[in-house]
C-alpha cells in the first residue's frame, strides 16, 4: 500500500464490517452450486508480502509454503504486491511456484513499481494472462487485474479499474461457467480502497451470485468481510505489515535493518507472517477461513496515534495484525 493515497469513498456503516463474527450467511442460491462438488477444496492464500520492501519477505513466504504443505492444499494463490519480476527474485519467485502444482498469481500495485511491467510479471511469474480462469477440482477461480488505466474517476495515484475490455470478458465468463465461482484480485470490489468502477463489478458479480461462492482480495493490509447482494467479499490481511504513512516515522526493527529498507519506518510490522488456508466444504456448506495470529513489532498504530486516517477502516476491528478465523455458512 506504500504511496498510496486512500480514495474518496461513500463511508460504510460498521455493519457493513462484519470481520469479528463467527460465521456468515450467503444466499441460497450458491448452496446447490456448492452441493455439485464432489470434494472440498483447500487453498492456501497469501497477499502483500513485499518482498522487496522489507528484510525478511523469503522467511515469511518459506513459512507459508511450509504450513500450506502440512494441510495438503490444493493449490496456491497470491494476490498481489508480491515481489519486482526481476532477476533478483528469481529465486523467490520459484518457491512459490515449485511448492506446488497449482499456483496462481494476481498483479498488485506495487508488483510494477521501479519500471516494472505487466509482461514481466507474465513472463517471470508464469502467468497465462493479466486475467484468466483456472479451475480446480470443480471450482472456477476468475482472476482479474484492477490496475486498468482509463477510468474516468482516476484523482491521481495508483490505478484502480477494471476496464470495460475485461468488463466483458468477466460477464463473457460468468455467462459460460456453470460451476461454482471463486473471483480472486488485488484491490477489493468493494468498500474502502476499492476499484473506481466498484458498483459496476458488484452489479455485474449480483448477477452470477447462484455460482459465486466468495471474492477474495488483498491490497488495504486489513482484515474484513463485507456481504453485499448475496456475495461475501473477502479482504486477506498483509503478509508482512500494515501502511502507516510519512506522518508517523518510526522504527520498529534495530536501526541497520532500517537502513537498509528505507520504507519500513512508515510500517507497522507483525511479528509473525500473515497468511490463511480457504477450505471449501459441500459436505458443510460451509467456507472456512483458518485464523493466524501474530502481534505488532515495536509500537501499534493506536501507540503512534494513528486512529481516523483511513475511515471506514478502523484501528482494533479491520486495521489489526492477524487473520481472523471464520466460517461463511451457505444457509
Amino acid at each position: 500500500m506504500k504511496n498510496d493515497q486512500p480514495r474518496t469513498t461513500s463511508e460504510l456503516s460498521r455493519r457493513d464490517f462484519i470481520g469479528m463474527s463467527a460465521a456468515f450467511c450467503v444466499p441460497l442460491l450458491a448452496r446447490a452450486s456448492v452441493s455439485t462438488l464432489k470434494e472440498s477444496v483447500k487453498m492456501g492464500l497469501i497477499t502483500d508480502l513485499h518482498h522487496d520492501l522489507i528484510h525478511d519477505g523469503k522467511t515469511r513466504l518459506k513459512a507459508f509454503l511450509a504450513h500450506s504443505r502440512q494441510v495438503q492444499t490444493d493449490g496456491l494463490i497470491q494476490l498481489g504486491d508480491f515481489t519486482f519480476p526481476d532477476e533478483k527474485n528469481q529465486d523467490v519467485i520459484d518457491l512459490f511456484n515449485q511448492a506446488h502444482k497449482t499456483t496462481l498469481h494476481v498483479i498488485g500495485n506495487h508488483d510494477t513499481d521501479n519500471g516494472h511491467t505487466k509482461q514481466q510479471c507474465l513472463d517471470r511469474w508464469g502467468m497465462p494472462a493479466r486475467y484468466y480462469t483456472r479451475k480446480v477440482k470443480g471450482i472456477w477461480f476468475i482472476v482479474l487485474d484492477g490496475n486498468d488505466t482509463g477510468s474516468p474517476d482516476h484523482k491521481g495515484g495508483y490505478p484502480a479499474y477494471i476496464n470495460p475490455e475485461q468488463v466483458a470478458w468477466l460477464k463473457t465468463q460468468l455467462q459460460q461457467i456453470k460451476e461454482p465461482i471463486v473471483i480472486v484480485s488485488h484491490q477489493p470490489l468493494i468498500g474502502a480502497l476499492a476499484v473506481n468502477n466498484a458498483a459496476e463489478m458488484q452489479a455485474v458479480l449480483a448477477g452470477a451470485a447462484d455460482r459465486i461462492i466468495v471474492a477474495i482480495n488483498g491490497h488495504t493490509h486489513v482484515d474484513s468481510l463485507i456481504y453485499e447482494s448475496g456475495i461475501p467479499y473477502l479482504t486477506i490481511n498483509s503478509a508482512s505489515y500494515f501502511w502507516i504513512g510519512d506522518k508517523y516515522l518510526h522504527e520498529s526493527y534495530p536501526k541497520a535493518i532500517h537502513e537498509a529498507h528505507e520504507w519500513m519506518s512508515r510500517m507497522c510490522p507483525y511479528r509473525d507472517p500473515l497468511y490463511t488456508v480457504m477450505t471449501i466444504d459441500p459436505a458443510t456448506m460451509t467456507v472456512q477461513i483458518t485464523g493466524k495470529p501474530s502481534t505488532w513489532v515495536g509500537k501499534s498504530p493506536t501507540e503512534l496515534g494513528f486512529t481516523d486516517e483511513y475511515k471506514p477502516l478502523r484501528v482494533g476491528e479491520e486495521i489489526v495484525p492477524f487473520i481472523r478465523k471464520s466460517t461463511v455458512k451457505q444457509h
